[in-house]
């Protein structure tokens, strides 16, 4: 998450280890071996948003070389004891590395910046990737923004726009799909999940 938004940091520290009980669907763990599998055997991932750091471990058990970041102490404090990962706690601002990773894994995560920061995230994370380096995004779908039940700042974007954003960041993009998904807060609602290369 960015970390400038302190109600919603207040809520994953309040909720750190509920959220971490949280179990993901046969379709999450899909698309995780996918990205897992399309890059380089032994190569360097990131995940960016980590929260409790389940994808990050997995990654890590597939033999890639895994970086975590999140904003929130007490998600990284949940990924280091459930999973031994050494979390980095800055928020997406901090990213400053450049042609670092061979793809980045930011899943529900940059939904919580706000949408004038975008394009600014999308660039750093295309500065962190190497040559032909892979993204796989996950984003609520809708316009606007809004909190949750639980206080939450979300970012909804539209197929096209988040399109728009990953070119404009010198993505190209590569697939797309959306499904129904229940909320931490309980509430259903559309998620985006799209995977790009960079140019």
């Amino acid at each position: 998450m960015s970390g400038t938004d302190r109600e919603t940091l207040a809520v994953y520290e309040a909720r750190a280890r509920d959220y971490s009980a949280l179990h993901h669907g046969p379709e999450t763990a899909q698309r995780l071996r996918a990205f897992v599998t399309a890059l380089p055997r032994g190569g360097t991932a990131l995940d960016l948003g980590c929260g409790p750091g389940w994808a990050a471990a997995e990654m890590r058990d597939a033999g890639l070389h895994v970086t975590a970041l999140d904003a929130s102490p007490e998600m990284a404090e949940v990924a280091r004891a459930r999973y031994g990962l050494a979390v980095t706690v800055a928020p997406f601002d901090a990213l400053a590395d450049e042609a670092a990773f061979d793809g980045i894994w930011a899943h529900f995560s940059l939904l919580h910046a706000p949408r004038a920061a975008l394009p600014g995230h999308f660039a750093a994370i295309r500065r962190a990737l190497r040559p032909r380096g892979l993204l796989a995004v996950a984003m609520k779908l809708g316009a606007g923004a809004g909190r949750d039940r639980l206080g939450r700042l979300y970012t909804y974007v539209g197929r096209d726009e988040l399109r728009g954003l990953l070119t404009e960041a010198g993505f190209a993009p590569e697939s797309e799909e959306v499904r129904m998904s229940m909320g931490f807060d309980g509430t259903e609602g559309e998620t985006l999940y799209m995977t790009a290369r960079c140019d």
